[in-house]
């Protein structure tokens, strides 16, 4: 028997830890499993509320206005922030970073339930699709869906724009 511990690994390359204060990017596979979660949730809602007599929500263009409007937003502050800390290498307050990397991961995170919950409202809709109401229903959740990648989208890159670059003065 030889060896210690590290004897019942396999080989391969080993995976630096991350350092002291460091937070790891957002899995992308968590994200589809949010959007999944969010899918079966709203066609379990809608086929729900349809069970029981009531009317299932529709999405309103109001809701697709804002879902663009904060990706909207979301892309600008990734584009501002990556230029003053990638491109100019400008030094950013702790505070405000760390409130940027949140509201990047929230965004990802909030958007991708919400792209799930879209989807699925479409997805119960669509047997039905060949009347108007219905049809409109799959068409307006649809979109809301797809904003809502938008806002998954800039919220991932917000939160890679908080990556602090590497110095090239620190490497042996």
């Amino acid at each position: 028997m030889s060896g210690g511990p590290e004897s019942d690994r396999a080989p391969g390359p080993e995976k630096e830890p991350p350092r002291p204060g460091s937070v790891r990017p957002t899995s992308r596979r968590l994200l589809v499993a949010i959007a999944v979660l969010g899918a079966a949730i709203g066609l379990t809602m809608v086929k729900a509320i349809e069970s029981g007599g009531g009317v299932a929500p529709s999405v309103s263009w109001l809701t697709l206005v804002a879902w663009a409007f904060l990706a909207a937003l979301l892309f600008a502050a990734a584009r501002n922030t990556h230029q003053r800390v990638q491109v100019r290498r400008e030094r950013v307050e702790p505070s405000r970073a760390v409130f940027l990397l949140l509201i990047g991961k929230a965004s990802a995170f909030v958007g991708a339930l919400c792209t799930g919950v879209y989807a699925g409202f479409a997805l119960s809709f669509l047997e039905a699709v060949g009347s108007s109401g219905p049809r409109n229903r799959v068409i307006m959740a649809g979109a809301a869906a797809v904003v809502s990648v938008l806002v998954v989208t800039a919220g991932l890159l917000l939160e890679r724009a908080c990556r602090i670059p590497e110095d090239p003065d620190d490497t042996p």
